[in-house]
């Protein structure tokens, strides 16, 4: 009102004034409204950047592009568009998007050092080490003080085999931070690479020295005692490397190596169970553990491992013939001689082969075809015989081949890489994916307000609150429902979200007594979207008009709490302890005007066990589920709660129940706790 009543009092003035004339006054009021209007844009451009940097903090990618997307349309000179695009591509492994992105960002402004780093990091992805030191030199010529720069530098340099130059850097570096082990260890793969291994020993010690916890150097120490047949020395320091690192795959296929040569074959059967915990997709620890549940007996299980590993390469020999023995031993003949039959064609002297074929042949009554094998066997080798496939000998599980070694006598030996690279571990605020730089939350997420329906695999069970349906007949064509709140939408849940938000404006601004209920969907879309500062302006419209309606305030806490997740240690410790009271005010506020609704006490429950408080947690979970003994959230919920208080007896309990009910993520997180 200041503004206008401001305002007001200029024009009369400027009206009283002889040189006033009516032209300058059609022109004041246009430029005005320019003004005002550019203002009003800038607003927008700020907050779908703020909505598409929350999106991106939750790991919806795609979500934050769209946002991304709309303010390059409108203001395409605006670098930090770019940039936020560039970083949302790179999450999603696009480095040439990103790439792309960003060198925009940095001609639209080629001060900002963390736009090189960006850069520089997304080429070293695709392998173009010297473009990135170059955009490295550039970073530190902006801002020299930045270790990280140093060291990804100095780790290209080492990629494109400039030992020397690396050499210089390493030890800038290290005489600038004598007390980061990262230096060290990098100095000590120079030498090992140079073949000066005494030096290699001598500072990968020093690596230890300066940080014994330090899992690379426990890593690269195991897998220089593999590369020397050290075995027991090689299992000792992997299994230090895995106590400081548990989640990484390749060292427990590693240690995998180590247990079968000293003869541990449930260690190394574990081994190979942890990694594809970890990483499903491994080829690797399927083909091994194949060979391994092979030689103990367990055929079924080995088969599957080889259909996994002939599903990644349907042309690999050596897993083919290892199905083909299998399916053999289990019966399935025809099976068994396809596979047999394609590696003969490929191999048409392996011998081993024509004898097993020949033998599934007899078996299912077909011997003329297997009397062509035999003598195709007799012809080449008179008086040699070949029995069944023997069990393994000390000799048989010290035998190794490389991957790329395509020998189809060999086909029972253990597989390692062709050569034991070592993984850099580059330095950057990008290097991984967002979930690693943020405390890990397993929790389901709250339950509210949405516009798609509620989904998990008992899909006859569907949340209920009577006042949606009431709301429903007031929003005019927009359906309002009760759902998990998805941080995760498909690209027609991202339009169907846009769209509604884009309809609800123009009906809000064109209508001349805007509806409350039309605020109210509004919110709710925009909190779908992420767009939380919105929202809760929309949903504060709605409230005051309806300050009695549990589902306004319930609306309104989940907003905040997500608000307040997305936050966290990101704002001040007094935000911090304001916001926590305005979310527990809500969610206080909702249930004594709703005391029969099981969602809202979930959801505050969730939002109290994100701030591990779990003794209250706990409490509203209870009253949820005895509200509603099907919540299957709400049991998961509760386990997880029980999870951290270390109490698993009750989790498994919970999380069997939500696995029962149709969250079958549980049972995953059963089983991963029960081998901890």
């Amino acid at each position: 009102m200041e503004n206008k009543e401001r305002m007001g009092i200029i024009i009369r003035r400027m009206m009283q004034s002889n040189v006033f004339s009516r032209f300058s006054f059609a022109f004041f009021i246009l430029f005005s409204f320019f003004c005002s209007a550019k203002v009003h844009a800038q607003y927008n451009i700020d907050r779908l950047i703020t909505s598409g940097r929350v999106a991106v903090s939750y790991e919806d990618y795609i979500l934050g592009i769209q946002y991304f997307n709309k303010v390059i349309a409108m203001k395409p000179s605006l670098y930090e568009a770019w940039h936020y695009r560039a970083e949302a591509k790179f999450r999603l492994d696009d480095y040439r998007g990103a790439e792309a992105d960003v060198s925009e960002a940095i001609n639209l402004n080629p001060y900002i050092t963390a736009l090189y780093d960006l850069r520089g990091i997304s080429r070293i992805r695709m392998g173009k080490y010297e473009e990135a030191i170059a955009d490295y030199d550039k970073a530190l010529s902006l801002d020299p003080t930045i270790q990280n720069f140093w060291y990804n530098r100095a780790a290209c340099r080492v990629e494109i085999k400039d030992y020397e130059r690396a050499h210089l850097e390493l030890d800038t570096i290290i005489s600038k931070w004598k007390k980061n082990a990262a230096p060290y260890l990098l100095k000590s793969e120079v030498y090992l690479q140079q073949k000066d291994t005494v030096k290699g020993m001598e500072w990968l010690a020093k690596s230890l020295e300066v940080d014994p916890y330090n899992a690379e150097a426990w890593r690269f120490r195991g897998g220089i005692c593999l590369s020397k047949k050290e075995w027991k020395d090689a299992d000792e320091y992997l299994s230090k490397a895995i106590h400081l690192m548990p989640k990484k795959a390749t060292n427990y296929i590693n240690r995998a190596v180590a247990r079968l040569h000293l003869n541990n074959l449930r260690g190394a059967m574990s081994d190979y169970n942890l990694a594809l915990d970890i990483d499903p997709n491994n080829f690797l620890a399927h083909y091994n553990r194949g060979l391994l549940r092979q030689q103990v007996g367990d055929d079924n299980n080995a088969i599957e491992d080889f259909n996994y590993v002939l599903a990644l390469e349907p042309n690999n020999m050596m897993a083919l013939f290892n199905r083909a023995t299998l399916l053999d031993r289990t019966g399935d003949l025809r099976a068994a001689i396809a596979d047999y039959t394609k590696v003969i064609d490929v191999f048409p002297n392996f011998w081993t082969g024509l004898h097993y074929r020949a033998e599934c042949y007899r078996r299912l009554g077909m011997t003329a075809k297997a009397e062509m094998d035999e003598f195709r066997i007799l012809k080449a080798q008179n008086d040699k015989h070949l029995g069944k496939q023997p069990r393994w000998s000390r000799k048989k599980l010290e035998a190794m081949r490389k991957k790329s070694e395509i020998d189809p006598n060999k086909y029972d030996q253990i597989v390692v890489e062709d050569e034991q690279t070592d993984e850099h571990e580059y330095k950057s605020d990008y290097r991984g994916k967002v979930q690693n730089h943020r405390v890990e939350s397993r929790y389901q997420p709250y339950i509210s307000l949405s516009l798609f329906d509620y989904s998990n695999a008992m899909t006859n069970y569907h949340p209920f609150v009577a006042e949606v349906d009431v709301l429903n007949k007031q929003t005019d064509g927009v359906r309002l429902t009760v759902s998990t709140v998805s941080t995760h939408l498909t690209n027609d849940e991202i339009k169907k979200q846009f769209d509604i938000t884009d309809a609800l404006t123009a009906r809000l601004e064109n209508a001349p007594h805007p509806s409350p209920s039309a605020y109210f969907a509004r919110s709710v879309a925009y909190c779908i979207g992420q767009n939380y500062g919105d929202a809760l302006k929309d949903v504060d419209a709605y409230l005051a008009e309806n300050p009695n309606s549990a589902l306004g305030w319930w609306h309104r806490a989940v907003c905040n709490a997500r608000q307040a997740d997305y936050e966290t240690g990101g704002v001040e410790p007094m935000t911090a302890q304001l916001r926590l009271k305005s979310v527990n005010a809500d969610f206080e506020k909702a249930e004594s005007l709703d005391k029969d609704n099981a969602y809202i006490l979930y959801c505050h429950g969730t939002f109290l066990a994100h701030r591990q408080d779990y003794d209250k947690a706990i409490q509203y979970f209870t009253r949820a589920i005895a509200l509603d003994d099907r919540l299957a959230e709400a049991y998961f919920n509760r386990g997880m709660v029980y999870y951290y208080k270390g109490d698993r007896i009750k989790g498994n309990a919970d999380l069997s129940k939500a696995g029962e009910l149709g969250l079958y993520s549980a049972y995953s997180i059963i089983k991963s706790n029960s081998k901890k």
